[in-house]
């Protein structure tokens, strides 16, 4: 029989606090930098160049819009 047990080990409570803690943490990083992520991409404008020379279907056309900032 296994006597030498306790439940703040590290594979009981306290585990499963410190994997919890850990986890919460690692949400919050994500969202701020998400959040800094969509900031800056919403105050990121384009322009378009030469509208006109515009093609239906050609790689070319990613060569038209122009980085405002």
């Amino acid at each position: 029989m296994n006597d030498n047990r306790s439940i703040f080990s590290l594979d009981g409570i306290t585990g499963m606090l410190i994997a919890t803690v850990l986890l919460l943490v690692i949400l919050v990083g994500l969202t701020a930098w998400a959040i800094n992520v969509q900031n800056t991409s919403a105050t990121n404008f384009y322009d378009i160049k030469d509208e006109h020379l515009i093609q239906m279907k050609s790689v070319d056309n990613a060569k038209h819009l122009v980085d405002v900032k």
